[in-house]
């Protein structure tokens, strides 16, 4: 077993630690929803979330690692709205990128300059599945992030969701092997950013999963351009494994559609996003927060 999943206290993600595993796995199953609507919060202002609104949030994530919350603000446009959710959940330390808006929060909308570079979240492209940040060394982990609907699409850009732990377990369930695979220290290898004008972003190489403090870290990207997987049988079979689940109709992958007013409060589960089509002068707007601290159970 590759050291990074290693620990000399009970660890459900060590893989000689089977009996931890299956106790863990017994109550994960039990807990977990089967439903979007089991995700949902309604919250009166996400400006200023009651005691109340907190725990249920919190108590959700425990159990699928992500929360929708829904309010009445409608297309009210105001990134303090996101700062807000985000300190009431314990999330301050905001996790920022080249795009990023001077405040850390980023403005994801059609920008036809910075899709012309590559970057798709500011298309109307679709995002294949990953997880946020998988091109960030560890000390730049993303545990945490937030979507908030401010205008959604004329049509198209719904996102599918997948609790990382779900991932996990599935894919521990067809085969240790494939985990095992998954957590070498050099499993994914994103390649060096040279893009003109940007900071230069050395190689990053690390294992899909890891053990972050007693939690489940996963990176990864479905992309298959600007990417290297470890070279070995191993790493293709767990790579591939892991794609069929991704891509095969589950209760435990949720498709979501944000609504105005609505946002998604998240420990960095894995999503993509179809592709969409705006209306002129009022396309697509979401505004998304990145923090380097998970949202804590209650």
């Amino acid at each position: 077993m590759n050291a990074v999943l290693t620990s000399p206290v009970e660890n459900p993600f060590a893989l000689e630690q089977t009996e931890a595993y299956l106790r863990w796995r017994e109550r994960k199953l039990v807990a977990t929803p089967r439903r979007a609507e089991e995700l949902v919060v309604e919250v009166r202002d996400p400006r200023a979330l009651t005691d109340s609104e907190v725990d249920k949030l919190r108590r959700v994530c425990a159990t699928a690692n992500m929360a929708v919350y829904s309010s009445s603000l409608g297309s009210l446009a105001d990134k303090d709205i996101v700062r807000r959710i985000g300190a009431r959940l314990g999330l301050h330390r905001l996790q920022t990128n080249p795009f990023a808006d001077e405040d850390g929060i980023s403005a994801l909308e059609t920008a036809p300059e910075k899709s012309a570079r590559g970057y798709i979240p500011y298309s109307n492209r679709r995002l294949l599945w990953h997880t946020d940040g998988y091109y960030n060394p560890p000390a730049q982990r993303i545990r945490a992030f937030i979507l908030h609907c401010v205008r959604p699409a004329a049509a198209g850009g719904e996102n599918r969701l997948l609790d990382p732990e779900i991932a996990y377990l599935l894919l521990r369930d067809a085969d240790p092997e494939h985990v095992r695979a998954l957590s070498a220290s050099d499993a994914m290898t994103i390649p060096a950013n040279t893009d003109e004008g940007m900071t230069p972003r050395p190689a990053q190489s690390g294992p899909v999963f890891s053990s972050d403090a007693g939690a489940l870290h996963m990176r990864y990207t479905a992309r298959t351009r600007s990417i290297a997987w470890r070279s070995d049988a191993a790493t293709r079979a767990a790579v591939e494994r892991l794609r069929q689940i991704l891509e095969t109709a589950s209760p435990y992958v949720f498709t979501l559609r944000l609504a105005p007013g609505q946002g998604l409060v998240c420990n960095n589960v894995l999503h993509d996003r179809s592709a969409f089509t705006d209306v002129p002068g009022a396309g697509r707007l979401v505004y998304r927060a990145r923090y380097a601290e998970r949202i804590a159970a209650p």
